[in-house]
């Protein structure tokens, strides 16, 4: 009683058997915690009013088998798992001469209701997205995985906040030393409490130090299933809507779950137009400050005229403007975020817009700058998942162009693509599919060939099955 000292929303209901007045009890729950419902008739009533139950050595025995209605019942004797467990919005049953307790199931937190994630729109699929209950997500993935091979380990994270963890993954198909290799990492995380999926994240990421990640995240049930049956392993985090997915690769950031819900020329498209809206992303406004600055000999002349022209009575010189420029952008893209939806899309449109207008008029800026970062931003707006990393080598790529020309632009690419070949995302290569010499890693890469030919699974993310569906017999 102690423990939850000067907590006034931890109750205690002292009752006695109407037939036994030696069967006396005591029910502890937490008053927001738990469904009202279930202790009043699944508990109370039944101790009150049973007439059967007897002052033995048993009695804790018959509570738990014959009188309380409860899906969940487990006795026991610790402090420390009572406690945890009315913490969670269980209800403990203590009975006077016993030293076990009953662990009664009658957790009734509100949640929100299934809905499409916000940020994962699509036109074609599945409409359902993860919420911040960790079974209702559980019970996503096991309606679309109705298979015994499909396991679910939980795990305990956060000295304060005890939250709760599950590592969901395909018992037949997940490689064992990733699986061994994520449970030595979760096990070593020693902090606080967790607050989100993105603490598990960054405290057991491969690279702390690199802008791109190692440990992917969605709020879609359908996509975790999906890489599920890859091999890889899903980390469901009570509290939080998003779920992790482990090893993650470089090409995922390209990839969308409604790729393989339409025909796999109009995907493939799609997927390229990704791509090619990364490359233009970082390297456009690089490659004109480039030209501008030490390479103006490559520029048509006409168009260098017309430059020239347009740059005629701009105070700064180029690489500043472009700065200046991108900066304004991205603070008009995170305005419209933290906005209210309606209000935002205005803004942003609005006061790219007038700003944009407004600076070329008043010689801030010139207009062919005004073109650059418009289609430097609006390209990165198509790969929403790697739009952190995109403006980190964007910045990169462009101040070594600015002091080197296309020769910095070449050490900066040179550099990124070290970086990404040394990266590891436990244990895998990040650039797996791509440095593969295999036709059969090749399948599901830049294009994405038809699902028939879509036999096997990534060989080191599935170690033990690798055939994804066998090829059928050509009929004579």
């Amino acid at each position: 009683m102690s423990i939850f000292c000067d907590e006034d929303t931890f109750i205690v209901r002292n009752i006695e058997s109407q037939y036994n007045k030696s069967i006396k009890c005591s029910v502890l729950f937490m008053e927001e915690m738990v469904d009202t419902s279930i202790i009043n008739d699944n508990i109370l009533r039944p101790v009150l009013q049973n007439d059967s139950l007897k002052s033995s050595g048993d009695t804790i025995v018959q509570l738990q088998n014959m009188v309380i209605n409860a899906g969940h019942i487990q006795k026991s004797p610790d402090i420390n798992t009572l406690t945890h467990s009315i913490l969670k919005g269980n209800t403990v049953l203590l009975l006077e001469g016993s030293s076990e307790a009953l662990i009664i199931g009658s957790i009734g937190v509100k949640g929100r209701a299934i809905e499409e994630p916000e940020a994962e729109k699509v036109v074609r699929g599945p409409r359902e997205g993860f919420t911040e209950q960790i079974m209702t997500n559980l019970s996503l993935l096991r309606k679309r995985l109705e298979t015994t091979d499909l396991k679910f380990r939980f795990m305990t994270v956060g000295v304060k906040s005890r939250t709760r963890i599950c590592l969901c993954y395909m018992n037949s198909i997940v490689n064992p030393k990733i699986l061994k290799e994520l449970e030595d990492r979760i096990n070593s995380i020693k902090i606080d409490s967790i607050l989100a999926s993105g603490y598990i994240s960054d405290l057991m990421k491969d690279a702390p130090l690199s802008p791109f990640k190692t440990v992917g995240g969605t709020e879609r049930p359908d996509i975790v299933v999906g890489k599920i049956l890859e091999g890889r392993i899903a980390v469901i985090v009570d509290g939080t809507p998003v779920a992790l997915t482990v090893p993650y690769l470089f090409l995922e950031y390209f990839q969308a779950n409604e790729d393989y819900y339409i025909n796999f020329y109009f995907s493939s498209v799609s997927r390229m137009l990704r791509i090619l809206g990364f490359i233009l992303t970082i390297c456009v406004p690089a490659v004109y400050v480039a030209l501008m600055t030490f390479h103006q000999e490559m520029i048509p002349t006409p168009l260098l005229i017309s430059i020239s022209a347009a740059r005629q009575g701009v105070p700064f010189p180029t690489i500043v403007e472009t700065f200046l420029l991108l900066m304004v952008f991205e603070i008009l893209i995170e305005t419209g975020t933290r906005m209210p939806t309606n209000i935002g899309q205005a803004l942003s449109i609005v006061g790219a817009l007038v700003l944009g207008q407004a600076s070329v008029e008043a010689k801030i800026v010139s207009a062919p700058i005004v073109i650059v970062v418009a289609i430097s931003g609006i390209t990165s707006l198509m790969i929403p998942k790697i739009q952190g990393p995109a403006l980190i080598l964007r910045i990169v790529f462009l101040s070594l162009s600015a002091f080197m020309g296309f020769y910095g632009l070449i050490f900066g690419i040179t550099g990124a693509l070290l970086h990404l070949c040394e990266i590891r995302s436990l244990g895998v290569p990040y650039l797996l599919y791509l440095t593969s010499m295999d036709p059969k890693d090749l399948k599901d890469t830049l294009i994405r060939v038809p699902l028939k030919y879509m036999n096997y699974r990534p060989k080191l993310l599935s170690q033990n099955n690798k055939l994804r569906q066998s090829k059928g017999k050509k009929k004579k």
